[in-house]
């Protein structure tokens, strides 16, 4: 092999290196493209964690709120059933006190209202008797009056004739 053929097959694989550099140079920036997008990437997922571990904490606030409402509504249901127990009673006592007006309207109200009633008829009769009697003497002192009038007329006929 001659000295320029060397030289050549030199140049031939310094060019192949050189191809293969360059490969290498591209590849290498693909890949930090690629390790630029990862690491926005990353930077999103962090934030999005981030935004996570709020929404978790937040959560766990609500639960806390919830159980110490929880137990004030136990507190709250315990009075509540004391309360019932108050209306029960309540309504008990009621039944009682409607059940003795009951009696109370039964016994002495509507009896008495019949009583009433009968002494009110006693006395319309009674007055119905009255007026006819008054209606009576109208009635007589009307006749009287015309019976009047008719000898005031025979009288002046008597005088005229």
């Amino acid at each position: 092999m001659t000295e320029n053929e060397m030289l050549q097959a030199i140049y031939s694989d310094m060019q192949n290196m050189k191809n293969d550099m360059q490969e290498m140079k591209t590849d290498m920036q693909n890949m930090k493209a690629d390790m630029q997008n990862m690491k926005s990437d990353m930077k999103e997922m962090k934030t999005d964690m981030q935004g996570m571990k709020t929404d978790m904490q937040g959560m766990k606030t609500d639960m806390q709120g919830m159980k110490t409402d929880m137990q004030g509504t136990k507190t709250d249901m315990r009075g509540m059933k004391t309360d019932m127990q108050g209306m029960k009673t309540d309504i008990r006592d009621l039944k009682g006190r409607v059940s003795g007006i009951e009696m109370t309207l039964e016994n002495e109200t509507n009896r008495n209202i019949r009583i009433i009633a009968e002494g009110h008829a006693d006395l319309c009769r009674k007055l119905d008797e009255a007026l006819k009697v008054e209606n009576e003497k109208e009635l007589l002192l009307v006749r009287t009056n015309i019976m009047e009038n008719d000898i005031r007329k025979i009288k002046d006929k008597l005088e005229i004739a």
